[in-house]
């Protein structure tokens, strides 16, 4: 306990927030109404049906600067996002150690972490629209995009409403690979040219992200029994069902997108 005590004021004199870092703490807010993340996605399940059935007859818009321009504002935002979080979750596993970090809910409390986690639990929210552009340009629609975008705002909402430490980790590593993934986005949008293993690279590192969160999830339950663990076999169990089918569903992606055109090009040269 001295020791979780001496990292936290350690951290706290290490990471000192900016001004608009301190604004008012949106916590109880967000806690009080987490719930309703269920609905919301709900609704956006719906929207996906009610959007393809009005574009069904329709040609699809061609929204290219609105579509810069929201990718380059989530770009912006995963940059700072994890340029904070990373800084702040590396030296905390460094002067910590791991475990610190995936069992103990001190570090929740700092000024920063309680900053950018409530922004990150709103984003859901707000990258559900990416899923509009998708619709309204009548782009296809695969199952592991809204798949994807529904549960994980449901289960950030759920963890953040009951203070799970690996979500910290959880936010960390998605913060990243955003801030490439929006990036490219960005630049694809705008018909800029760009590296041509960008995109195998942007799904290679969420294929990696879930293999983390699938480690991040069994060490928590192996650690579950240390004193002052907090975490549950309730928490475990979610994590690990949906990083386990993220990340059945991302490697199916790399395979059908990646691997197996190649396949059939080297079949035809031969």
């Amino acid at each position: 306990m001295v020791t979780t005590i001496n990292v936290s004021r350690e951290m706290g004199q290490l990471f000192q927030p900016y001004d608009f870092e301190t604004t008012r703490d949106l916590r109880p807010f967000l806690e009080e109404y987490w719930a309703t993340a269920f609905p919301i996605a709900l609704v956006y399940l719906l929207l996906i049906l009610l959007g393809q059935n009005y574009m069904k007859a329709r040609e699809g818009f061609h929204l290219q600067r609105p579509l810069v321009l929201w990718s380059f504002c989530l770009a912006l935002f995963s940059i700072l996002g994890a340029v904070r979080t990373w800084g702040y979750m590396g030296t905390l596993m460094l002067s910590g150690g791991l475990k610190h970090t995936v069992c103990f809910t001190d570090y929740i409390e700092h000024t920063i972490i309680k900053f950018w986690s409530c922004l990150f639990l709103l984003s859901k929210v707000i990258e559900l629209g990416d899923t509009a552009f998708i619709i309204l340009r009548k782009r296809q629609l695969i199952f592991v995009h809204w798949y994807h975008h529904s549960t994980v705002l449901m289960f950030t909402s759920f963890g953040y409403k009951n203070k799970v430490p690996s979500g910290g980790w959880f936010m960390t590593m998605n913060f990243g690979v955003h801030a490439i993934m929006y990036t490219y986005y960005t630049l694809k949008a705008a018909r800029v040219a760009h590296p041509r293993l960008l995109p195998m690279l942007v799904t290679s590192l969420q294929i990696l992200q879930m293999v983390m969160g699938t480690v991040v999830g069994i060490l928590t339950y192996i650690w579950r029994q240390e004193q002052g663990c907090h975490t549950t076999t309730e928490h475990f169990f979610w994590s690990f069902v949906l990083y386990s089918t993220y990340f059945i569903l991302f490697a199916r992606f790399f395979h059908q997108t990646y691997i197996k055109p190649q396949a059939k090009i080297k079949t035809k040269s031969q």
